[in-house]
């Protein structure tokens, strides 16, 4: 399926860094007058050969079938409402499940694919609550896997969430850029201009650097003021501890 976007997002809507770099586009789009058509990767079909117990620490299996649950409702939603539902759906899904302190709100990994936690968000962007019956509905993950598979056909098969591809169809894509903190808006556009003059350049492959901050989000209890704790990450996951 084509469109007319200036930059293709796939995100998972249970990824912190992908919710982070999000929020930062959208910062840039505001100001530049791009157009983001939200697409779908999933990281539990991404994960679908991997032994949970040994390669992520302890509920991200529930974390991930929670996105999984989640990109079903967002595939119907788009389906039955348009492309620009998904921009608004992500937008509630995002802010709930990170911009949202747990210990004022406490929320399992679980019941992040709840209906009981998704039917307040559709009424609040004015979706009918009966596309949470597609939480259950394994028929949309044809379409979930099929842009999952155009997502990793961008950029190969080791990488995570986001995967950014920008002026589509002949233009770069690449995993990330991947972010702890929300650059201000005076800096997110000259923030992105550097993104974009690697994207530019048909020969660039990687930058990448495993050690990351816990993103600055209420979720992980990281306020503006102050950085994360530094852990080591792959492919947008917590690598287990020894």
């Amino acid at each position: 399926m084509t469109t007319s976007a200036d930059l293709h997002f796939y995100f998972d809507p249970v990824c912190p860094f992908a919710w982070m770099t999000s929020k930062w586009v959208r910062i840039v789009a505001a100001q530049r007058d791009y157009a983001v058509d939200w697409r779908f990767i999933s990281l539990r079909i991404l994960n679908a050969n991997v032994d949970y117990a040994t390669h992520f620490p302890e509920h991200y299996v529930d974390g991930h079938t929670a996105g999984l649950r989640l990109l079903r409702v967002c595939a119907r939603a788009r389906q039955e409402h348009g492309r620009e539902a998904v921009g608004l759906l992500y937008t509630a899904l995002g802010t709930r499940l990170f911009d949202t302190r747990r210990d004022v709100d406490p929320l399992s990994a679980s019941e992040q694919g709840s209906r009981g936690m998704l039917e307040p968000l559709l009424r609040g962007v004015g979706l009918p609550t009966a596309l949470a019956d597609a939480l259950d509905d394994a028929t949309f993950d044809e379409v979930i896997r099929a842009e999952t598979e155009d997502a990793l056909a961008l950029t190969g098969r080791d990488v995570g969430t986001p995967i950014l591809h920008f002026q589509p169809p002949g233009g770069t894509a690449f995993f990330g850029p991947v972010i702890s903190r929300l650059p201000s808006p005076d800096d997110a556009g000259r923030l992105w201009d550097h993104v974009i003059g690697l994207a530019s350049f048909p020969g660039f492959a990687e930058i990448k650097r495993s050690l990351r901050e816990r993103p600055q989000l209420a979720s992980f209890g990281v306020d503006t003021e102050t950085g994360g704790t530094e852990e080591d990450w792959h492919g947008g996951s917590r690598r287990p501890k020894k």
